[in-house]
């Protein structure tokens, strides 16, 4: 079998691993920064239950009109270092992949590498780097 098609992107942010962390996994706070760049503010939702085994759902609206919806389940959670969760579009339940946000302290900044890797083709693969691209853009201007 080939191998399935992953990416791997990396940010230093200006903030510590906590609030980071944080970021990801408060509801409150993932809604100011998650969704691609063409996210429409304030139409991002978050549930979620960060726990290993429980789930979170997170919806948005883009620019175009579309509405997305994504979730899954915490496989990890190692708070203020790695958050491991599955990944799947509402649209396309049956093609689940997996993310890894692993954060590393340097001084009162966060080294922060997401792995998201089980794509079903290296399209999605494409289509999810741009999309975490500006999601993490996003992320990194909260911090700035």
């Amino acid at each position: 079998m080939l191998a399935q098609p992953s990416l791997t992107l990396a940010r230093r942010l200006k903030a510590t691993p906590d609030k980071v962390f944080a970021a990801w996994t408060d509801p409150e706070k993932i809604v100011h920064w998650f969704g691609p760049a063409h996210t429409i503010d304030g139409s991002v939702d978050a549930q979620m239950d960060v726990r290993v085994g429980g789930s979170f759902r997170v919806r948005f609206k883009t620019d175009d009109g579309e509405q997305h919806e994504v979730g899954g389940k915490y496989i990890e959670v190692l708070p203020n270092e790695r958050l491991v969760f599955s990944w799947a579009w509402h649209t396309t339940p049956e093609r689940q992949s997996q993310v890894s946000v692993i954060l590393k302290p340097e001084g009162d900044m966060t080294f922060l590498t997401l792995t998201h890797e089980k794509f079903f083709d290296e399209a999605a693969r494409d289509g999810h780097k741009r999309g975490w691209t500006g999601t993490l853009d996003k992320l990194e201007r909260m911090f700035a």
